[in-house]
C-alpha cells in the first residue's frame, strides 16, 4: 500500500499556458545564508529572466540534510507564504475533503490559479530530509516494514503542494498520481509543483547546467546514446532492464545513433564512448568505467543516469557517488537517490528519455511524469526549463544550415537512422549520406558510412571509410574508437602490418589509455606474426608487468 493523493482536478490547463507566454513559470529558491547559494540563483534568474518576486531567500541549514521540521518551518511553509503573498499561487476555500474522509479529517485548501509551475532549488539548498524516528502516523501499519520511513528527497517531498495544508502523511512512497501524464496537467492547480534543482559538487557546476540547458535548445540535443543495461530477461530486477532497452529503442526510433550493450558487466574504463547525448547504466555502487577518466564527451544539454541505490547520498563532494560524478564530468542533468528506493519506485527511465528526447517535455515535466512515486527519495538535477525539443526540426536545421554550423552533422545523421529505423534499408541511407556534400567533411557521417558498409559486409570499404572519418576532424573519443576498430578489423582481415600499425598509433596518442594489458595483448600475436622481436619483448615484458598490477577485466 502506497500513501494516498488528492484526485486530480483538471481545470487550469488554459491559464497554465497563457502564464507560459508572459514570464517564465519558476520560482528560484536559495540559502540565505550561503553568498554562492545567491549568486546561482541571480545567475539563474538572469539567464532566464525571472522576476524578482519569483527568487526567494530562504534562512536554510548550510548542510545537505535538513530535519522534517527544518523542511516544513524553514523551507515548505515560508516558500508557500511567498507564493501566496506575490499572488504566484491562489488558494481556493477550506472546503476540501478526501473521499471517504474520516471524521477527524479537517477540511483543506486547493490551488485555483498559478502563475508558476516550476521550483528551481539552487546550489546550498538541503537535498535531504532525514528520517524522524519520532514521527508516528496513523494508518501506515498496513505498508510492508520497510517503507515504513518517513526520510525522503527534499525536491520530490516539496512537489506535493497539499502538504503545505497539513493533510499528507509522510511514510512510505506516494503513488504518483502523474506518472505517464501529458505535460500540461502537470500542473500545481492539479496538486504538482516541478521542483529541481541547480546543483553539484561546486557552484560553478550549479551555474553551468543553465548554459548547457540553454545551449542544447538553441544548437539541438544532439549526439549520441550509450545505453548499459544488464541483460536480464527475469527475475526481480528485470523491469529496470526493460525501461532501459525501451529507452535504447524509443531514442533510437528518433534517430539518436544509439548503443545497447546487453552484458552483465558495465563498460570499461577503456571504452571509447564519445559525444554523449544520452547515457543510462546500472548497477555499480562505485563510479566505474569512462566516467573515471579525466575527460568525459558529455554533448551541451546531455541527460545521464546510473541507476544505484544511493547515487545521490552526497551530491556535492567530489567523487563521491554517480550523481555528483556525473554533473562534475559534464552532464546537464540527472537523477538520484538519496537512499534506498527499492527498484519499483526508482524513475521510469524510459518515459523520462522518450518525453525529453521525442515528446518535447521539458526537464521538470519529465522527469516528474517519469516518478513512479513521490514523496520518496528521488532527487532530480537540472535547468526545470530546459526543454531539448523546443525548436521544431524544420526550424533548428535552417538555422544551423543559415549559421554554417557543424552540428548539420547531427542532424543529417538522424534523418538517415530514421529511414533505416522506418525499414528504408541500408542502400537507401546509405546513398543519403554518400550524395551529401557534407559527408566529405563530417567524420560523424564518414563514420556512420562505414558502419553501413559494414553491415553490408563491405569489409574494405568499411576500414578504408574509418580511415577517412580519421581525416576529418574526430572528437578525442570518436578517433580513439575509430584507431581500435580500424586495428582490431585489420588484425582479422589483415594486413598485420597495418593492424600492429594502428595499435602502435594508440599507445603513442593515449599514452594513458586506462587497459593498457589488453591492448599489449592485442600487439603480441601481431609481433609475433611479423617477427617483430623488439616489438615481442617490449609487450611481453609489460603483460607480465601489468598481469601482477591488476586483476581487473576488459568488456568487449
Amino acid at each position: 500500500m502506497m500513501k494516498r493523493f488528492l484526485p486530480l482536478v483538471f481545470v487550469t490547463l488554459a491559464l497554465s499556458s497563457a502564464a507560459m507566454a508572459q514570464s517564465p513559470e519558476v520560482v528560484v529558491v536559495y540559502n540565505s545564508g550561503m553568498p554562492e547559494s545567491k549568486e546561482v540563483a541571480e545567475y539563474y534568474a538572469k539567464r532566464r529572466s525571472v522576476p524578482p518576486n519569483q527568487v526567494v531567500g530562504l534562512d536554510l541549514p548550510r548542510g545537505e540534510a535538513m530535519t522534517r521540521q527544518e523542511f516544513i518551518d524553514k523551507l515548505q511553509k515560508p516558500l508557500r507564504q511567498h507564493l501566496e503573498r506575490h499572488k504566484l499561487f491562489i488558494y481556493g476555500l477550506a472546503t476540501n475533503l478526501f473521499p471517504n474522509a474520516s471524521p477527524d479529517d479537517k477540511p483543506f485548501r486547493v490551488i485555483t490559479e498559478a502563475r508558476i509551475r516550476y521550483a528551481a532549488l539552487c546550489y546550498g539548498v538541503p537535498v535531504k530530509i532525514l528520517r524522524d524516528t519520532h514521527f508516528v502516523e496513523a494508518r501506515t501499519d498496513k505498508l510492508p516494514a520497510e517503507l515504513r520511513r518517513n526520510e525522503a528527497a527534499v525536491d520530490t517531498q516539496l512537489a506535493c503542494l497539499l502538504d503545505w495544508e497539513g493533510v499528507f502523511p509522510w511514510t512510505g512512497p506516494m503513488e504518483n498520481p502523474f506518472y505517464g501524464a501529458t505535460n500540461f496537467v502537470l500542473h500545481p492547480t492539479n496538486g504538482l509543483l516541478l521542483v529541481t534543482r541547480l546543483d553539484g559538487p561546486s557552484a560553478s557546476i550549479a551555474r553551468g547546467l543553465v548554459d548547457k540547458a540553454m545551449e542544447a535548445e538553441t544548437n539541438g540535443l544532439l549526439g549520441r546514446v550509450y545505453v548499459d543495461s544488464r541483460g536480464l530477461t527475469n527475475g526481480n530486477y528485470k523491469a529496470g532492464d526493460d525501461w532501459m532497452r525501451q529507452a535504447a529503442a524509443a531514442l533510437r526510433q528518433a534517430g539518436y545513433e544509439t548503443v545497447l550493450d546487453e552484458k552483465p558487466e558495465t563498460f570499461s574504463p577503456g571504452y571509447p564512448m564519445s559525444q554523449i547525448a544520452f547515457y543510462l547504466g546500472w548497477y555499480d555502487q562505485q563510479v566505474s568505467g569512462p566516467f573515471t577518466r579525466p575527460t568525459v564527451e558529455f554533448m551541451p544539454g546531455a541527460f545521464a543516469y546510473h541507476l544505484y541505490s544511493f547515487s545521490a547520498q552526497s551530491i556535492r563532494a567530489p567523487n563521491s557517488g554517480w550523481v555528483a560524478a556525473l554533473l562534475q564530468k559534464g552532464a546537464t542533468c540527472t537523477m538520484g537517490m538519496v537512499d534506498e528506493p527499492y527498484l519499483q519506485y526508482t524513475p521510469d527511465i524510459y518515459f523520462c528519455c522518450a518525453a525529453l528526447g521525442v515528446f518535447g517535455y521539458s526537464f521538470g515535466e519529465a522527469a516528474y511524469a517519469s516518478q513512479t512515486a513521490l514523496s520518496w527519495q528521488t532527487t532530480i538535477i537540472g535547468d526545470p526549463l530546459y526543454r531539448p525539443r523546443v525548436r521544431s526540426e524544420a526550424e533548428l536545421r535552417a538555422d544551423l544550415q543559415q549559421r554554417g554550423s557543424p552540428r548539420m552533422e547531427w542532424i543529417q545523421l538522424m534523418a538517415a537512422n530514421r529511414k533505416l529505423a522506418a525499414g528504408a534499408g541500408i542502400p537507401v541511407a546509405l546513398d543519403s549520406l554518400e550524395t551529401d556534400p557534407l559527408t566529405r567533411r563530417s567524420a560523424v557521417l564518414t563514420e556512420k558510412v562505414g558502419d553501413l558498409y559494414w553491415g553490408q559486409t563491405r569489409v574494405p570499404d568499411a576500414i578504408d571509410a574509418y580511415e577517412a572519418a580519421l581525416k576529418r576532424g574526430p572528437s578525442p573519443m570518436q578517433r580513439l574508437r575509430l584507431l581500435l576498430s580500424i586495428a582490431e578489423k585489420r588484425a582479422v582481415y589483415g594486413p598485420d602490418e597495418k593492424a600492429l600499425g594502428w595499435y602502435e598509433t594508440v599507445l603513442k596518442e593515449y599514452p594513458d589509455y586506462p587497459e593498457p594489458l589488453w591492448l599489449h595483448q592485442q600487439i603480441l600475436p601481431l609481433a609475433k606474426r611479423l617477427g617483430r622481436t623488439n616489438v615481442v619483448d617490449r609487450c611481453e615484458k609489460e603483460i607480465r608487468r601489468l598481469a601482477a598490477a591488476t586483476n581487473g577485466t576488459r568488456k568487449p
